[in-house]
């Protein structure tokens, strides 16, 4: 590999929107595309690797010792109203992209709980939204993107070009190459306004009666679940499901396509370590579940309010202290409701101290060999890294998981035992062959990679 020449680089210390673990490497800026894919060339034997906006909560967009791209610095957005179809550089937030589409009439195609990702992001992690059982992933969406390789040569794949090394990207944590932009296919909206039902289940066999039977009906639908209660409550829930209005369910006064998400407050710098625990989440928890409806119909949410509650708080991720956070997500196939049970039972009664965790179901999942969703439960939390004896209970239910057919998201894994890797994707040497003939001499790298055998 080319040696890198230092002076354009900055020595810079990154970590995961989980604060830890952290890494130090070169980071490259670039502001064009000519810089950016100048950048994609110039690795050392520690390699490279493209950065969004630092969303994956763990190691997926770390190199220690090596080289970091950011790509937020490039601009290109491209629009077809007529058909919807965006064009965009792979650097560009969704946040940027809802603020155009949005009062155009137009939604991106899927959105996670956070609007603060990239679009190459969105590829590399394969992201899933609140309309998986509908919809599916991001890539699902995605017509075509141009990819550099490591040979500095830039292809343009998709579904029906070159499909193999596609749907290798797919998912693929950025280790088939850097993604310069991509075209997808967004769906038309009347209103930014949401028609939301809400019910509170007691229980978690409540809320999957209640999901299985009809989340069918809507075409979004996530569950908050309190993994603190146990007994009785255990696994109570607040299940949310909706669809864009139309524009004669508003009122005539009503801006239909109005769109200006804001922030409402900033997590303070300093959180003392411990300032999330078993009480205070307790006491979070009662309150969230209390003032939720029993059962409430049709009401008017906005875009910020249904999909991104988190994104009103700046910094929301420092609410967990110096030492940091971890999160967890896994999927299981729908037959394993007792796994499902039993794993909420073992979290509860382990008193982790999660106020964030959210339960979905997902429809059939695409054709990428590391692309995580696939049918089936998946249940993601947040969890502080202090808690004590989170090893070992992680790693027991990595093990149930895999045995169970399921598998853990990369783009949320900071710790997941590297021999668990090919029973929970048990296409990895497929998608090792592919990336083998696209980057035979291991140009792009990561801490993830690394950690998991991926790179080589």
């Amino acid at each position: 590999m080319a040696s890198i020449s230092r002076e354009p680089f900055r020595h810079e210390v990154l970590h995961g929107w989980g604060c830890t673990p952290r890494s130090a490497s070169l980071v490259a800026h670039p502001a064009t595309v000519d810089e950016l894919r100048a950048a994609g060339r110039r690795a050392d034997d520690r390699g490279a690797i493209a950065r969004g906006l630092g969303r994956s909560y763990g190691d997926a967009a770390l190199n220690a010792g090596g080289l970091t791209i950011d790509t937020t610095g490039v601009a290109l957005l491209e629009i077809d109203q007529a058909t919807g179809i965006v064009t965009a550089a792979a650097g560009m937030s969704l946040d940027d992209l809802l603020r155009i589409l949005v009062p155009r009439g137009l939604f991106v195609p899927v959105t996670p709980g956070t609007r603060l990702v990239t679009v190459g992001g969105a590829i590399a992690a394969d992201i899933h939204g609140k309309n998986h059982h509908t919809s599916g992933s991001w890539c699902s969406h995605v017509l075509s993107l141009d990819l550099q390789l490591a040979s500095g040569e830039v292809v343009t794949i998709g579904p029906d070009r070159e499909p193999e090394l596609f749907w290798a990207t797919a998912g693929g944590m950025g280790l088939t190459g850097l993604i310069l932009r991509a075209t997808f296919r967004c769906p038309s909206i009347e209103t930014s306004r949401l028609v939301v039902d809400t019910d509170r289940a007691a229980g978690l066999d409540e809320l999957l009666h209640l999901m299985e039977e009809g989340d069918h009906r809507y075409d979004y639908s996530v569950a908050w679940i309190d993994l603190v209660a146990t007994g009785v409550a255990m696994g109570r829930s607040i299940l949310g499901r909706g669809r864009f209005a139309r524009a004669d369910e508003l009122d005539v006064a009503s801006s239909p396509l109005a769109y200006d998400p804001k922030l409402t407050v900033t997590a303070p710098p300093l959180v003392p370590t411990g300032a999330l625990n078993r009480l205070t989440v307790r006491a979070f928890n009662e309150v969230w579940f209390r003032k939720a409806p029993v059962r409430r119909r049709e009401e008017l949410q906005t875009i910020p309010q249904f999909f991104h509650p988190l994104d009103m708080v700046n910094d929301w991720n420092r609410c967990y202290g110096p030492r940091g956070f971890l999160q967890w997500q896994f999927v299981i196939p729908l037959a394993e409701t007792d796994l499902l049970r039993s794993i909420v039972h073992r979290i509860s009664s382990a008193g982790c101290p999660s106020f964030l965790a959210v339960l979905k179901r997902f429809g059939a999942g695409n054709l990428g060999p590391l692309s995580f969703p696939t049918e089936g439960w998946t249940l993601a939390l947040d969890i502080p890294a202090w808690m004590a004896d989170l090893g070992p209970l992680l790693d027991g239910l990595d093990r149930e998981v895999a045995d169970a057919g399921g598998r853990v998201y990369l783009a949320k894994d900071s710790r997941l035992d590297a021999h668990l890797l090919p029973a929970m994707y048990p296409r990895l040497d497929e998608w090792r062959a592919v990336r083998e003939l696209a980057d035979p001499d291991g140009h792009w790298q990561s801490d993830l990679g690394r950690r998991l055998g991926l790179c080589g």
